[in-house]
């Protein structure tokens, strides 16, 4: 929810509340003592407001908040059946089909995960001299920035461009993304 509320601030689908957003984010940034109660404030209203649509009823007793109802009936079997199996090796078998594809989605994502976790160490392992080159010139540029300016002017600027108008956006990845995207991971030395 707080996802998609802030990707809706970001494309100022309501210009009111997107400027709101813009004074109180320039406001912290400069009296950086209101953070913490802005944010207790801001979970207090949100719970008042939550109030109007909380539930009339025990929320364990509704079978729509755990999908009870739209569970499959060979899952249900698969869940009361007993130890060892009474179901024949047709059925049993389906049902590994189906672990053995749920793990094959995991060992992608985490194939993924480990991908990015290799770019990101590509960076400083002069795997690829030119990007660790200038990943290691940004470094140094970035922390003579940072200890020349001002935090909040920093926080600032990031904040305007993060939550700038969509108009100034462009459909094509970032340049830090591409750039990120292009370094070497341990994938491309397989057979």
């Amino acid at each position: 929810a707080v996802g998609n509320w802030f990707r809706d601030i970001c494309m100022w689908k309501n210009p009111v509340t997107t400027i709101l957003v813009h004074i109180l984010y320039l406001i912290l940034i400069w009296y950086p003592e209101l953070i913490l109660p802005t944010i207790f404030l801001y979970m207090f209203l949100i719970g008042i407001w939550q109030f109007r649509f909380r539930p009339r009823h025990p929320p364990h007793m509704d079978t729509r908040v755990s999908h009870a109802d739209a569970v499959h009936p060979d899952e249900l079997d698969e869940e009361f059946d007993t130890f060892p199996t009474s179901k024949s090796s047709d059925v049993v078998r389906m049902r590994y089909d189906r672990l053995r594809s749920v793990a094959g989605r995991l060992q992608t994502v985490v194939g993924d995960i480990a991908t990015q976790v290799e770019r990101f160490q590509a960076l400083l392992s002069w795997r690829d001299p030119r990007a660790t080159a200038i990943f290691v010139l940004f470094c140094l540029f970035a922390a003579i920035v940072l200890y020349v300016t001002p935090f909040q002017v920093i926080a600032v600027l990031f904040g305007i461009y993060v939550l700038r108008h969509p108009r100034f956006r462009h459909r094509l990845p970032s340049v830090p993304l591409n750039f990120f995207r292009r370094l070497p991971a341990r994938s491309d030395s397989m057979l």
